[in-house]
């Protein structure tokens, strides 16, 4: 198994009303040359959580730290004005903390961290990892 160090939420960057998963994510990722979707979990807008890439694989979702770290996207991101935002639905909040919790169980010593923090560059997961509380 690989050392997990991070865990990393990243948002689909999609608007509020499109509801994507593994599917979609899948899709993009191969047209963009990929093996295909580069998340580990991704949590659709009514708090689903679908399985991208086993665990046990590398994911493609952070560069510089994929080889060492699990990625979960949320559905959403984007506002109206196509700017970043926070407008993750109850249930994805829901979901993402159970998530986390059993995931930390898992690798306790992972640091659960947002894609703006290991890039600063991204704006990604549009929410202040702070209120996670995990």
């Amino acid at each position: 198994m690989r050392t997990i160090k991070y865990i990393v939420i990243h948002c689909a960057d999609t608007y509020p009303k499109m509801d994507i998963g593994v599917t979609e994510i899948d899709r993009w990722h191969k047209q963009r040359g990929w093996k295909g979707v580069g998340y580990h979990y991704v949590i659709r807008r009514n708090g689903i959580i679908e399985v991208g890439r086993t665990e046990t694989k590398t994911g493609a979702h952070v560069a510089g730290y994929n080889s060492n770290s699990i990625g979960i996207c949320y559905a959403g991101g984007k506002g109206k004005n196509g700017k970043p935002e926070d407008n993750r639905t109850e249930a994805q909040k829901i979901s993402l903390i159970n998530l986390l919790t059993d995931l930390k169980i898992r690798y306790p010593e992972a640091k659960v961290v947002g894609h703006h923090d290991l890039n600063p560059a991204k704006s990604c997961p549009c929410f202040d990892m702070q209120t996670l509380n995990i």
